[in-house]
């Protein structure tokens, strides 16, 4: 005869196989999701390396000098002189005797006894 025991390990048999499905089901749930991440990323590195080639003709000097001179008299686009490119060493040193622009507008604003806000209270 069967006894309490006995429905005790065998709901506990059918507790762990309920268990095992479920863990099973989510581990397909997630190895499903992986591989549509990884098929959505194959695609935007393939669309990566498409806007890289598409850039890559775009940008050659060919095409562009081709532009520049289409467009010359719209754009107004000259040849860089070398004597037009400077080394940073060479700009002029950064004035820092200017007032701030805010304390010339605040100079002008005479003081006055308004209070605002919760000052008052």
């Amino acid at each position: 005869m069967l006894k309490t025991i006995d429905f005790i390990i065998i709901g506990l048999m059918a507790a762990a196989a309920v268990m095992t499905f479920h863990v099973k089901y989510k581990a397909e749930e997630q190895v499903a999701e992986i591989k549509r991440l990884e098929a959505e990323i194959r695609l935007e590195q393939d669309t990566i390396d498409l806007l890289k080639a598409d850039w890559s003709l775009l940008v050659q000097p060919g095409r562009l000098q081709g532009l520049v001179e289409a467009h010359k008299d719209e754009l107004g686009l000259e040849i860089t002189e070398p004597h037009q490119i400077v080394r940073p060493e060479e700009l002029p040193a950064r004035v820092r005797d200017l007032p701030e622009p805010i304390e010339e507008m605040m100079a002008d604003v005479p003081d006055s006894e308004t209070v605002t806000g919760s000052v008052g209270q």
